[in-house]
């Protein structure tokens, strides 16, 4: 693999360094194509930094080690105030409301996107860049140039969901090395780099959560509100420690398994899931088996809408994802500038709210908003 320098084309670029492979490879491709790179460590969190979840001076450790094998100044910026205020407490906010909240969306949009971005322009950039899989297209709108968010090409990894509240000024700065290629690839060049993050595992989640045990971190915040566990037909079947410790959906950590009069002669039982939450008398709705009616939807509503194009799409027929890692599903829009209603011809299981109904136009991700 060819390691000498491109000639520069003068424009410099700011990715945000993270110390894992997807940023390290994205730094070295801008390298190969010209561009003045510079990198940027972010620090997002700092209430449990030496928490063994935590795994932020590592990764700085990594990035800084990339960025000298490959020969490019990198910077450590602190933004955990910034994330704090602006992250962290519409997190909160939204747990306590009953719902379950997307935070790498919002984390996109308000630190990534946005104070991350104000900094790059102060370090005199042209542009940012990050790891994401996904790529942006400029293409001819009715009032000039516009700026389309496409998936990324590896459909296993694609994170244009996390992207959706990005707008026209933000997207018009960003290049995504990645998007064209598959993650098999990126750890290849890893590999033949010599990069020493070359193995390193992939993150899952967010740091101030990490691998820990959810429920234990958020106790830190909220307070325990325990009440009734309650089936669809009122029967109470135990206590549940707070309503914001529960998501729709969710089938682990209910103690409630075994249940006599719902075993079969074999002594075998359909499992119990989260179906409703009511806040005003402190219920959790649990259902017995997957595909009870309570689990499924043929509609939504979102609100906090954002569009790409910074107006709403026509109302039509389009595809949707309700969750990351689910499939596209086909969707009808009705949208106004503030919300929308999606109808699915086929039902849809556990649509949570506080979770991002995301819209696509076949490979054109349009935006979305929060799921009410």
């Amino acid at each position: 693999m060819n390691n000498s320098p491109a000639p520069s084309n003068g424009k410099r670029v700011v990715i945000g360094l993270s110390g894992g492979v997807d940023s390290s490879v994205s730094a070295w491709l801008l390298k190969q194509q010209g561009y003045d790179v510079v990198g940027l460590f972010m620090k997002n969190w700092e209430d449990d930094d030496t928490d063994e979840y935590c795994s932020s001076r590592q990764d700085l450790l990594d990035a800084v080690s990339v960025a000298d094998l490959l020969g490019i100044e990198i910077e450590a910026v602190n933004f955990s105030a910034e994330y704090k205020d602006r992250v962290f407490s519409e997190f909160l906010r939204e747990y306590s409301a009953g719902r379950t909240p997307n935070p790498d969306v919002l984390c996109n949009a308000e630190i990534k996107f946005k104070a991350f971005l104000d900094h790059a322009m102060s370090l005199g950039a042209d542009h940012i860049a990050t790891g994401h899989y996904a790529r942006v297209r400029q293409v001819e709108g009715a009032n000039g140039p516009e700026f389309q968010l496409l998936k990324g090409l590896d459909p296993s990894k694609d994170q244009s969901y996390f992207l959706h509240r990005l707008n026209q000024a933000q997207l018009s700065k960003t290049l995504f090395p990645l998007g064209e290629l598959h993650k098999t690839r990126v750890r290849e060049i890893a590999e033949e780099l010599k990069l020493p993050n070359a193995a390193k595992k992939d993150s899952t989640g967010i740091c101030f959560i990490g691998e820990r045990p959810f429920r234990e971190f958020l106790n830190r915040y909220l307070p325990t509100k325990p009440g009734p566990m309650v089936t669809d037909t009122g029967e109470v079947l135990g206590e549940h420690m707070g309503l914001s410790f529960y998501t729709l959906g969710q089938r682990k950590g209910l103690g409630i398994g075994g249940v006599k009069n719902y075993q079969s002669e074999d002594g075998t039982a359909p499992a119990w899931f989260v179906a409703r939450k009511d806040l005003k008398s402190n219920t959790l709705y649990v259902v017995n088996g997957h595909d009870h009616p309570w689990l499924l939807s043929t509609d939504l509503v979102a609100e906090d809408v954002s569009w790409i194009a910074g107006y709403a799409p026509e109302s039509a027929r389009y595809s949707a994802k309700t969750r990351y890692r689910q499939a596209d599903v086909e969707c009808h829009l009705q949208a106004t500038d503030n919300s929308f209603k999606l109808s699915f011809p086929e039902r849809q299981w556990a649509v949570t709210p506080g979770q991002s109904a995301v819209l696509y136009d076949g490979d054109v991700c349009l935006g979305g908003g929060i799921i009410f």
